[in-house]
């Protein structure tokens, strides 16, 4: 798309939109969407997702990220499967070579995947000239040789883009485009369409915490992100919304709550 100053979408102010209806008269569709993510030893965390100043190796800043590929993800598949939940998988494509394993047991539980660039110490706004074209190509088949089945959604790693994501994803098939405050229709011309549902930024991880924190109930949480939808609800009634519950399952620091974050 070319560089423009409202982005690709027309303006679609809400009450101009015809109202969404969920099956059954339900309120909201609830998406739970764990990143899995891979960070090579050997490169640098960037700071939007924790990382120092420290050179590389910064053993315990990948550390922690090491964990939530041992240990925490395997802990977040034994919760979702108690409370019955299929997840949505913004997947790293490097983690199909370096732990397959996460990728069978995804696929046991017939998760969804969606492309999460090849690494999340990689952004594509930070990609070298002309290398984003292969970067998308390649985390998709990637992705779809590992688990069997073509991504059909797509989410920058660090919720970030180019001027030409769009295009180069359309150019790879159809894609639903999962990002930051993004809930539209996209009509870029007659042929590309793109789908894009929103990534909500408040609340992210806590429910991840209490997925992940021994001893901790899910249903308080999930009050809590009612608490987050009921504004929604109030502010327009005529729509009813996708809720998106992005989990990552990395270890961090406690919060002042003293719940740990996934």
């Amino acid at each position: 798309m070319k560089p423009a100053r409202c982005g690709p979408f027309p303006y679609s102010p809400i009450i101009h939109r015809p109202p969404l209806q969920w099956p059954n008269g339900a309120h909201v569709a609830l998406w739970v969407i764990p990143n899995i993510e891979f960070f090579a030893l050997d490169e640098k965390v960037p700071p939007a997702a924790g990382g120092t100043s420290a050179p590389v190796p910064d053993v315990p800043t990948w550390s922690s990220r090491d964990y939530g590929n041992r240990v925490g993800v395997f802990r977040l598949m034994e919760v979702l499967d108690r409370h019955g939940i299929r997840a949505t998988v913004a997947l790293n494509s490097e983690v199909c070579a370096e732990h397959p394993v996460i990728i069978e047991e995804g696929n046991k539980r017939n998760w969804e995947w969606m492309g999460h660039c090849e690494s999340n110490t990689r952004r594509l706004n930070e990609a070298p000239p002309g290398d984003e074209p292969r970067i998308i190509k390649n985390a998709l088949a990637t992705i779809e040789r590992a688990t069997g089945a073509r991504p059909r959604g797509w989410l920058g790693s660090g919720l970030q883009e180019t001027w030409d994501t769009l295009d180069l994803l359309a150019a790879e098939g159809g894609h639903e485009d999962d990002r930051h405050q993004g809930e539209a229709l996209a009509h870029l011309d007659d042929q590309l369409q793109a789908v894009h549902l929103g990534h909500v930024q408040v609340g992210e991880d806590e429910v991840g915490g209490a997925l992940l924190d021994q001893g901790e109930r899910l249903e308080p949480v999930l009050g809590e992100e009612h608490l987050h939808l009921r504004p929604f609800r109030q502010q327009c009634p005529r729509e009813v919304p996708v809720h998106g519950v992005v989990v990552h399952h990395q270890y961090r620091r406690p919060r002042a709550s003293g719940r740990l974050a996934p």
